[in-house]
């Protein structure tokens, strides 16, 4: 399991891995679940694995998530 910390409606979409957390910096709006799913988007191409790889298991609705790597 990954934590993650996203951070919705920043200025560029990017992932940084500091202190044993992903931050995920996405340009899309948290609402309607955009926001998660750039969470995945990104780090699929950050981890390089296939999107259906990675599942949200706790934090759908908060900026702290965690995530499952399969």
């Amino acid at each position: 399991m990954l934590h993650i910390i996203v951070k919705a409606n920043s200025k560029e979409s990017k992932v940084v891995f500091k202190e044993d957390i992903y931050h995920v910096y996405t340009k899309s709006p948290a609402k309607e679940g955009k926001a998660n799913d750039a969470v995945v988007s990104l780090l699929s191409e950050y981890l390089d694995i296939p999107k259906s790889n990675i599942e949200i298991k706790k934090g759908l609705k908060s900026k702290s998530k965690w995530v499952e790597v399969s």
